[in-house]
C-alpha cells in the first residue's frame, strides 16, 4: 500500500523529471482522488519541494532553504525518534562530530545522559544543550557563525575538524536524491560536512521523510558512504537497494513520540 509520504515522494520526482505536474495528470497516476492531490501538493509547497501552479506544482529551481525556526516545526516527533536512534549506537566513553541542523540537534538532546562523551560541534546550539551535561567533553569549531542558525563555516572550521578522527560522527542534510546523493545549501557547510565524513570511523546520517521531497544544489556526498542511515520512513526503493549493496544500516523509527 502506498503511504502519503511515499507518494509524496514520487510526486517531487515526476515533478523534478517533467518540470511541472498537474492534478489531473497525478490524480490518473496514483488513482485518488482530487482533494488528496490537492493535500499532498500543499503539503510539499508547504515544505518547499515545490511551487503552486494553476492547477498543479512545479518543481522549484532548489536554491533557497526553508527558515531554521520553520525547519524545527517540521516532523518534530520524528526527529525525536531519530535522535533516540542514532544515540543508541553511540556507546559512552565515545568520540563524535555532530553538524548543522535540526535533526541533529534531536540527536543531541538524545545523547544528554550518556557519560564520558568527547563531542565535536560546528553547531552552536549543540554545544549549547550538551554543555550542560555531566561528564562531557564539549569542544566547539572556530570560523564564522551564521546568523540565520548559529552554524559556523568556512575554512578556519575545516581545519579545526582535519585535527580530529574521531569514532562517530552524526550528520544531518538538507535534502536526498533518489540516487542517494546527500545535498545541502552552503558551500562552506558542505566543506565542513565533508571534513567531518572523511575523520570519523562510523557515519550515521539523520534525515527525515521530508528530505526525500526536496533538492538543494551543493552535493555532500552520498549515502553509500554513510555506514547507518536513520530515518522514520524510507519510501523510496532505489534508496533501500543502495544500503542494501553498500552495506548501510538502514533504520526506520516510525512517525515517533
Amino acid at each position: 500500500m502506498t503511504t502519503p509520504s511515499m507518494r509524496q515522494a514520487q510526486i517531487v520526482e515526476l515533478a523534478r523529471q517533467m518540470g511541472e505536474v498537474t492534478v489531473e495528470h497525478l490524480v490518473e497516476t496514483f488513482a485518488v482522488t482530487p482533494q488528496t492531490i490537492r493535500k499532498d501538493l500543499n503539503t510539499l509547497c508547504d515544505r518547499g519541494a515545490l511551487k503552486r501552479t494553476h492547477g498543479g506544482a512545479m518543481h522549484p529551481s532548489g536554491v533557497e532553504n526553508v527558515e531554521y525556526e520553520a525547519r524545527r516545526q517540521i516532523a518534530p516527533a520524528e526527529k525525536r525518534a531519530i535522535g533516540r536512534a542514532a544515540a543508541a549506537l553511540i556507546p559512552d566513553n565515545a568520540s563524535l562530530f555532530i553538524n548543522i541542523g535540526t535533526t541533529t540537534e534531536a540527536v543531541a538532546q538524545a545523547l544528554s545522559q550518556h557519560r564520558g562523551l568527547m563531542v565535536i560541534t560546528n553547531n552552536i546550539n549543540v554545544a549549547n544543550h550538551l554543555r550542560l551535561a555531566p561528564n562531557m567533553e564539549v569542544v566547539i569549531a572556530g570560523g564564522v557563525v551564521r546568523a540565520t542558525d548559529g552554524g559556523i563555516v568556512g575554512e578556519a572550521a575545516v581545519d579545526f575538524i582535519r585535527q580530529f578522527k574521531v569514532d562517530f560522527a552524526v550528520i544531518g542534510v538538507s535534502a536526498i536524491d533518489p540516487d542517494g546523493s546527500l545535498l545541502d545549501f552552503d558551500y562552506r557547510e558542505v566543506k565542513v560536512a565533508q571534513a567531518i565524513i572523511a575523520n570519523a570511523r562510523h557515519v550515521i546520517v539523520v534525515s527525515d521523510s521530508t528530505k526525500f521531497t526536496r533538492t538543494a544544489p551543493v552535493r555532500i556526498g552520498h549515502l553509500s558512504q554513510a555506514h547507518s542511515f536513520i530515518t522514520d520512513a524510507c519510501p523510496l526503493k532505489s534508496i533501500r537497494d543502495l544500503c542494501a549493496e553498500a552495506g548501510t544500516q538502514l533504520v526506520e523509527t516510525g512517525s515517533g513520540a
